[in-house]
Parts: C-alpha cells; sequence; structure tokens
C-alpha cells in the first residue's frame, strides 16, 4: 500500500502503540486536541468567524479542558464502568448507557458549561442564568445523540479505545457544546 491510505494506517498504528505504552496520556491529549478542533468547526463552520476572527485564546480554553476536564474525567468514568459492570454483553452495554446517560451525562453537562463560563469570565449571577438557560437545551440534544453512539461504544469498543472513538464522534458534539457554552 502506498499513498494516503499507507499513511494513515503508519500513524494508526503509531497512535496504537502510543496507547499501549502512555494509554492516560494519550486518552487525555486526544481529548484535548479533538475539544480544539471541535472549537474550530464551531467557530469557522457554525459561527462563520473567518481566521482574521478566529479567538485563539477560546480554542485553547477547549483545548485545556479536554485535557484537564474531559478527558480525565470521562476516561475515569469508563473506568468506574468497567469495574462496576465487567463483561461485554449486550444486558451489560445497555446497564453501561443506561447509567452513563441517567447518571453521568446531566452531572458532567451540569460542570461542564459553568466550567466554561467561569474560564470566560462569566460573574457567578451570569453563570448560573447562563446555565439555567443552556443547560435543557444541551441535556435534551445530548439525549438525541449519545445513547446510541454509547451502546455501541460499551458493546463494540476495548476500554482502551473509548474515550478516543467518543471523542472522534464527540468533534461535532464539541463544535455544538464550544457554540452552546460561548453563546452569550
Amino acid at each position: 500500500m502506498t499513498g494516503p491510505i499507507s499513511g494513515i494506517m503508519a500513524l494508526w498504528r503509531a497512535y496504537q502503540r502510543a496507547l499501549t505504552i502512555h494509554p492516560w496520556k494519550v486518552q487525555v491529549l486526544t481529548a484535548g486536541s479533538l475539544m480544539g478542533l471541535g472549537d474550530i468547526i464551531s467557530q469557522q463552520l457554525v459561527e462563520k468567524r473567518g481566521l482574521r476572527g478566529h479567538q485563539t485564546g477560546r480554542t485553547l480554553t477547549m483545548v485545556s479542558l479536554g485535557c484537564g476536564f474531559v478527558g480525565p474525567v470521562v476516561g475515569g468514568w469508563y473506568r468506574v464502568l468497567d469495574r462496576l459492570l465487567p463483561r461485554t454483553t449486550k444486558a451489560d452495554a445497555l446497564k453501561k448507557m443506561l447509567l452513563d446517560q441517567g447518571c453521568f451525562a446531566p452531572c458532567f453537562l451540569g460542570c461542564f458549561l459553568p466550567l466554561v463560563g467561569a474560564l470566560n469570565g462569566l460573574s457567578a449571577q451570569d453563570n448560573w442564568a447562563k446555565l439555567r438557560r443552556d443547560y435543557p437545551d444541551a441535556l435534551v440534544t445530548n439525549y438525541y445523540l449519545w445513547p446510541a453512539v454509547q451502546l455501541a461504544n460499551f458493546y463494540l469498543v476495548p476500554l482502551h479505545y473509548r474515550l478516543a472513538v467518543v471523542q472522534c464522534v464527540a468533534v461535532l458534539w464539541n463544535s455544538y457544546l464550544s457554540w452552546k457554552a460561548h453563546r452569550l
């Protein structure tokens, strides 16, 4: 194989090796990178800011949130789920998805949105008002996408790849979250 396909395959093999040697670091860096990509997509394709109007600080904030919050929290959550339900049967995948979407997702969004608001300098009062306005819509939107993705993720994907798979799907979700979190 030559050309772009062989380059992609070589990159995938390198990623797998790095994930085997440094799973936590690679998962956290993957989450940060894909959160940043989601923000770039949000700013350029959704908000149509253009290169001159691109807010680099905002993208770096999203990268930092991915590395410092999303990657560790979601990666840790997946480990907890696998300790609680170590098998990969269809029934266990369904139970994991129900725990993920019934318990984790509401709490995660309830922490993520105000964290972004605080990092953007919102006062406690403005941050609370923004959370009250945006949280219900974000949670409902979450339920349109994530139950099916997580069901497949918990049934088909090995634990050490789950965060990466979710973050790849989440590029669009991250774009939405970035837009939602930065919307005034």
